[in-house]
């Protein structure tokens, strides 16, 4: 086994230690997830803190660590007598991103089950990580499925496997951390809020420091043994201490003026629900226990909140995680009851540590993003003024060049689906043959069977009864009977978007509703756990501003800071997006694209620029591209460039205002109808 990274060696990272270490001393408090960007120390963190906690009881032989003292009384391996056990280390599962469900919660052997009534079961990773640490790196890339198994058991504290009538039932109570890079895409929103706590971690900047992680990396590398037993002072140091807070915690106590400054903090940042306050509350009382205190002080409940809340106050995906700190100071001020401790017990007992909790320092002030910058309001430009500026583009410069404007406030739009039956990863958006949903049938399983039909089991052993000797009641089964349930559920999809941003685009107000439009098909994207990908035309080329990408607010961040004026090389933009279409083709072959082309049809630059244009959208229609045209036209004099441009894609145009969830019924339809009669055009 390889020695660990100690975690005292850690440099820096103030508030990913401290959160890590309150939950060690309080795993109720919830878990962690650690934010931040690549070679932070996040995965070095998690892992050295499992060599800290300390060692639990279990029955001996038991795979799913019970405790003797209280042992379940449904457990697999069950009856267990209480009394003596045996003491282990925790441990810690890592749960991979591309695990299948079978690994997360076990297998039971159905043919066995089916014929002799035995249920044998192979434990997952759930009941590995009982009464430990379940640890997963890129939380944000787990599938669906995987994360609607981990939702229902951290909220049950017991894992269920249903297989046709036959079920498991084991206890699974885990400490929950999750890494993720927010670059790569963001988390579901039901996962997100089951962390307790959460910290953003960055590299420091400071020189002194950087070296310092180096020498230490550098020495762990050359000789970890060695390493590690420079540090194992520290670490027993660190071990008695979170062992004396575990003693010290159910003697904390929590009282009325503390209470008052949580539920006035989470009511004053309008997060939903209640397990916020009760996150803080568990938090604080930790807190103070690290600190050798029996009482909470208003310094606790600050720091819990600087933990517990900046995931919960996003109003919505693109909103930066993080508090207004001062804020945070004026409503602990308001509601502090005018107690000093904010919140002391007055028991005669109490004797208050004046020190702080130690290790933690307060997570960076992250504020939202600055808006962007609006350029003055113009008139729109007139047709062929592709600039739009009055001054004019410098002679074969191809037009000027406006600055960013923001985005109009982002609606709820129709849904736009790929037509047929992918088998793409899971997700929301078009049909697809998937592990779970509907069943529509049954087939010979490929590899490990995972999901029985059994009715189509039964049919298939039934004609064999007699032949194979069958003297009881039991069925006959063999492996040749088994039937795997074909289902058909909903895939991701790649949307690509097209974006002109040419000069013809580049009236103020006319930008701003585009880019609205568009923010609301990533928001949606975000939803149906789509790939997404931005390719932007202007002046003489097409750009890639965003290749394929889990990332929803990647693509947010350039749309906001994308400059518009030029010409409209419309061919090169179709162009372009054949050419990431092609290489994701390679790349992913079973995610299915859907190309949304955000223009008014204009074209502009060379000889024929409509034509070459209208062939550039051929090219995609011969290859069977999903598409929709989002009409960016207006004025009272309209030339149905745009509707031109989505018959030449074998596609469907709709305009801002259709776009809209509540405007046209049966858009959806109608881009299937029109990508089925393209197919059938170019059959």
């Amino acid at each position: 086994m390889s020695t660990p990274y100690p975690f005292t060696a850690i440099v820096g990272q103030d508030d990913l230690r401290l959160a890590l270490l309150l939950n060690a001393v309080s795993p109720a408090v919830g878990g962690v997830l650690v934010r931040g960007e690549k070679g932070t120390a996040k995965s070095t963190a998690v892992r050295a803190l499992s060599v800290l906690i300390p060692e639990v009881p279990v029955v001996a032989g038991c795979r799913f660590s019970c405790d003797p003292g209280a042992p379940d009384p449904a457990c697999p391996d069950g009856p267990h007598e209480g009394g003596g056990g045996a003491a282990r280390p925790a441990r810690m599962v890592e749960l991979p991103v591309g695990a299948s469900e079978d690994r997360l919660v076990g297998a039971l052997d159905i043919e066995r089950a089916l014929a002799e009534g035995v249920k044998a079961f192979e434990p997952g990773l759930l009941a590995d990580a009982h009464r430990g640490v379940l640890y997963v790196d890129e939380v944000n890339l787990l599938h669906d499925h995987l994360v609607d198994l981990l939702l229902d058991a951290a909220a049950m504290g017991a894992s269920y496997v249903e297989r046709e009538g036959v079920s498991v039932r084991h206890a699974s109570r885990f400490l929950l951390v999750g890494t993720m890079n927010p670059e790569e895409g963001e988390l579901r929103p039901q996962l997100l809020d089951r962390f307790g706590l959460t910290v953003e971690v960055a590299a420091s900047r400071e020189p002194d420091l950087r070296v310092e992680v180096v020498r230490r990396r550098l020495a762990y590398d050359d000789d970890p043994a060695a390493f590690a037993a420079r540090w194992a002072g520290e670490e027993n140091e660190l071990r008695a201490r979170i062992v004396a807070a575990r003693a010290l915690l159910p003697e904390v106590r929590l009282g009325d003026a503390a209470l008052r400054q949580i539920a006035a903090t989470c009511a004053a940042f309008e997060v939903d629900g209640m397990r916020a306050d009760i996150v803080m509350a568990r938090t604080a009382t930790t807190l103070a226990a690290w600190a050798g205190r029996t009482v909470v002080l208003a310094e606790d409940v600050r720091q819990a909140a600087l933990l517990a809340l900046p995931h919960r106050r996003r109003r919505n995906p693109f909103d930066a995680p993080g508090l207004d700190e001062e804020k945070l100071d004026d409503t602990l001020e308001e509601f502090g009851g005018g107690d000093d401790d904010g919140g002391r017990d007055d028991s005669p007992d109490d004797d208050p540590d004046p020190d702080g909790p130690g290790g933690g320092g307060q997570p960076p002030h992250e504020g939202p993003p600055e808006a962007p910058r609006e350029t003055p309001d113009r008139p729109e430009p007139a047709e062929g003024d592709e600039a739009g500026d009055e001054t004019g583009p410098p002679p074969g410069s191809g037009g000027g060049e406006r600055s960013a404007v923001g985005s109009a406030e982002p609606f709820r739009t129709k849904t736009l689906s790929v037509p047929g039956l992918g088998e793409g990863e899971a997700g929301r958006r078009s049909r697809a043959r998937t592990e779970h949903g509907r069943t529509t049938g049954a087939r010979r399983p490929r590899g490990t069977l995972t999901k029985l039909h059994l009715a189509a089991t039964v049919l298939a052993a039934a004609p064999h009864q007699r032949a194979r000797g069958r003297s009881g009641q039991g069925l006959v089964v063999r492996r040749d009977d088994l039937r795997q349930a074909t289902r058909e559920g909903r895939e991701g999809n790649l949307v690509l978007f097209v974006v002109d941003a040419s000069g013809s685009m580049a009236a103020r107000q006319r930008m701003s509703a585009v880019k609205g439009a568009v923010l609301s098909l990533l928001l949606d994207a975000y939803q149906r756990r789509d790939k997404v990908g931005l390719v932007t035309f202007r002046g003489r080329e097409a750009t890639v501003a965003l290749p394929p990408t889990s990332s929803v607010d990647a693509a947010a961040v350039r749309l906001e800071t994308l400059p518009t004026g030029g010409r409209t090389p419309l061919s090169a933009g179709l162009m372009k997006a054949h050419e990431v279409l092609r290489v994701e083709r390679m790349r992913d072959p079973a995610r299915r694209p859907l190309l949304v082309v955000v223009t008014d049809g204009r074209a502009t630059g060379g000889p024929d620029p409509v034509a070459l244009g209208a062939r550039a959208a051929r090219l995609h229609a011969a290859e069977g591209t999903a598409s929709v045209v989002v009409d960016c036209e207006s004025g009272p004099v309209r030339l149905g460039l745009a509707v031109a441009l989505a018959g030449d894609l074998g596609g469907t145009a709709v305009t801002l205002e259709e776009l809209r969830a509540d405007s046209v019924a049966g858009l959806v339809r109608d881009v299937q109808g029109a990508v089925r009669g393209a197919h059938r055009r170019v059959a």
